[in-house]
């Protein structure tokens, strides 16, 4: 895990420092309230519904134990007692004072985090694989890229008012966990015919109103060229993207308008100028960085346990964890356990302080003290032996966290909605705890097998809906929370943007439409091993829209 040098710190104290300076100025009548948006947003202060949002950056999803104590004492101490993890691997407190804030910033200081560029028209977080350096098919681990990339990205000078907001992935895997082609750039490490590593770029993928695949712009990019290839593609962008029109101000627009030959026409002539100055890395750089990211020591005689599959023969419970929420590990003897913030009657994404204090300790005790947040609103142990996984799996189940549900239908993602956000149209977390309520036999949900559901409460997107098997989006008619539903979005390899199925949905009816779907599925797929999307691209739209539509089907308008 990379840990702060004097410079890092030094760095944060003094913006900690600045934004006290400037939210008592504020407080005081001496800074405008236009002036004082600017400053707050560049420190992750929201102005939401009913209090500030304050959203905490979370550098591709890691987190140590310690700092899982810190948010705890946030949560309990500033907040409501939890906190909200994000579509970004952040988490967002929603109940925070403005003239605590600083506090928190401060707080948050002292075990190296902040909330620096989590908003704003900014380089925003760095996201990543959740399972980076224990995936079984990674061909390297992302971190210390996306670690330089960070660093690269914080503060710097000619981007920090960029046209919009800027976000960036990476991605070393056959499967890609990270949503990479909905981001402004995502990079894939990869390696040529030469064997040489390098990366594949794309460029100008994005979600909200007008929701785009990004395209590939350079087949493979050498390995020690990525800043200056970064700093190319921001170049392009800072200089012809639009500032006069916020819903197309984005460099999905850009590349959209000029093509993406052009674009990368224009990307390779920046990148000539600037390709062998002071961004070209060197090996040393990496090797540095590499070395915040070493294995662990992992118990070569973790292979040798027996006690995990017995457990898994004599608990069926544990059992049906093991099925849905473990993964395979690179390391013999070794799983990745996911922590389902999925539990019915609760907001997907939500983890109160007692739990998140427990997960710490679960941290230190089972996974080397680190804990991963995913981009589907879930937390990782990602080291853990398998004679340990029972333990584990007994106390998660105590704290209400063993939900065996990863990658089903009640696993979904879900954001605010109008509980909370400003910008919502419609509610998201009422109607996620519909869908629960309708699909909660758990075994139900294992026969139908993987399907994502992804809602968004406004055409912002921070649901994702628009790359969710089945999409949900929130929209405002005359007063009324209705929803449209798209089907067939993909995040993954095959990214693909959903269909929408037609007239929007009334409220009462949509957890009754998402049923009907579900049944098409089951009645028409090929066998239990075909999947939703492979359903759903094989038979075409037709059969699930003349099920939602039915001439049964109430609360259906154009």
């Amino acid at each position: 895990m990379y840990r702060y040098d004097s410079y890092d710190q030094k760095l944060v104290d003094e913006r900690v420092a600045q934004f006290r300076d400037q939210t008592r100025r504020f407080l005081a009548g001496q800074i405008p309230e236009d002036e004082f948006r600017a400053l707050r947003l560049r420190n992750g202060l929201y102005i939401q519904r009913f209090a500030p949002m304050l959203r905490i950056s979370i550098p591709y999803g890691l987190l140590s134990s310690k700092q899982m104590r810190m948010l705890a004492h946030i949560a309990r101490k500033y907040d409501k007692g939890y906190g909200h993890f994000t579509t970004r691997q952040n988490i967002q407190f929603n109940w925070p004072k403005l003239p605590e804030v600083p506090d928190i910033l401060a707080d948050l200081a002292s075990v190296q985090m902040h909330a620096i560029q989590t908003s704003g028209n900014c380089i925003r977080n760095i996201t990543s694989d959740h399972l980076a350096g224990v995936a079984k098919d990674e061909l390297i681990d992302p971190r210390p890229y996306c670690e330089i990339t960070r660093q690269w990205a914080t503060f710097h000078p000619e981007f920090n008012w960029l046209p919009r907001k800027f976000k960036i992935a990476f991605s070393s895997t056959t499967t890609d966990r990270a949503a990479t082609r909905v981001h402004d750039i995502g990079v894939h490490i990869v390696r040529n015919d030469a064997g040489e590593l390098g990366y594949s770029i794309y460029v100008g993928g994005g979600l909200g109103r007008m929701p785009m695949i990004a395209p590939l712009i350079r087949e493979f990019l050498p390995e020690l060229d990525l800043l200056s290839y970064l700093e190319a593609v921001l170049r392009v962008y800072n200089r012809l993207g639009r500032r006069d029109n916020i819903h197309r101000a984005r460099v999905k627009i850009l590349v959209k308008e000029v093509g993406p030959a052009k674009f990368t026409e224009m990307v390779e002539a920046e990148w000539a100028k600037i390709r062998d100055g002071a961004l070209r890395l060197q090996p040393q750089d990496l090797d540095l960085m590499r070395g915040h990211f070493t294995e662990f020591h992992y118990d070569p005689a973790a292979g040798n346990d027996t006690s995990y599959h017995q457990r898994q023969q004599s608990d069926s419970a544990f059992a049906a964890w093991s099925k849905r929420n473990l993964k395979p590990h690179r390391q013999p003897g070794y799983s990745a356990a996911f922590v389902s913030l999925k539990a019915p009657g609760i907001a997907p994404g939500d983890v109160t302080a007692e739990q998140m204090d427990a997960l710490a300790e679960l941290a230190d005790l089972y996974s080397f003290g680190e804990l991963r947040a995913t981009h589907d609103q879930n937390l990782v142990f990602a080291d853990v032996r398998q004679q340990d996984l029972y333990p584990l799996w007994l106390r998660l189940r105590e704290l209400g966290l063993a939900t065996p549900n990863i990658g089903l239908l009640t696993d979904l993602i879900c954001c605010p909605g109008l509980d909370f956000c400003s910008l919502a149209n419609a509610g998201s977390i009422g109607v996620a705890q519909d869908i629960f309520d309708r699909f909660e036999d758990l075994d139900y949900q294992h026969d139908i097998g993987e399907i994502k559901i992804k809602m968004s409460g406004c055409m912002n997107g921070c649901g994702h809906h628009t790359v969710g098997h089945i999409g949900i989006l929130g929209v405002d008619k005359k007063g009324e929370e209705w929803y449209q539903v798209t089907l067939g979005g993909s995040a993954e390899n095959d990214a693909s943007l959903g269909d929408r199925t037609g007239p929007s949905i009334a409220r009462a009816d949509i957890a009754e439409a998402v049923e009907r779907i579900v049944g098409v599925y089951l009645d028409q797929r090929s066998s239990s091993d075909e999947s939703f999307l492979q359903t759903y691209r094989r038979i075409g739209m037709q059969p699930f829209k003349e099920r939602i539509y039915a001439s049964d089907s109430a609360g259906v308008t154009a």
